[in-house]
């Protein structure tokens, strides 16, 4: 899906690293949310509350998933999954699209 429609935009933006990775959140109707992002080239570990879903829309990374010893990588567009309660790392090595999607299970 290319659009969101119907749905409240949190003005405030969330910032992490320095303003390296910034996002803003989106709340659908039903109470779920997704967060829109830019990631600048860098390391970085997240944590996670619920189960996160990240698409990348656009870039180039590498990413570390909970219990995974070998990094996947991402150019261009893809997808992965984080457990919730787990750590995951990435490594951006050029400019990223983000949309990061809240799993509440």
């Amino acid at each position: 899906m290319s659009q969101f429609e119907n749905v409240t935009a949190v003005k405030k933006a969330n910032i992490y690293f320095d303003g390296k990775v910034t996002s803003r959140t989106v709340v659908f109707p039903d109470g779920t949310k997704k967060t829109l992002g830019i990631m600048l080239p860098g390391d970085y570990e997240f944590g996670t509350d619920t189960k996160e879903i990240m698409e990348i829309q656009a870039g180039e990374l590498k990413v570390l998933l909970p219990g995974d010893s070998e990094w996947i990588t991402i150019s261009g567009e893809g997808e992965f999954t984080v457990p919730a309660n787990a750590k995951f790392k990435l490594q951006v090595t050029a400019v990223t699209d983000y949309c990061c999607s809240y799993i509440q299970e």
